[in-house]
């Protein structure tokens, strides 16, 4: 998978790697099967749960990478 963006969706990161959920839930995201949820953007959840979208970002790729 190339790098995980701030506009990477939400519904592709968790298809490649469901270990990653744990983190949007961290954030206050608990609606992960919601439809609307899985569409968006890194960016647009982020503003929406008052957190930084780059320190995510940065988390999710560490994540990922260290598998």
């Amino acid at each position: 998978m190339a790098a995980i963006t701030k506009d990477t969706i939400i519904g592709d990161i968790l298809d490649i790697d469901r270990t990653t959920a744990p983190f949007f839930l961290e954030m206050g995201m608990h609606c992960l099967g919601c439809p609307s949820a899985r569409g968006e953007t890194l960016e647009q959840a982020c503003l929406v749960h008052g957190v930084s979208v780059d320190e995510l970002v940065a988390k999710l790729n560490a994540h990922i990478e260290g598998k």
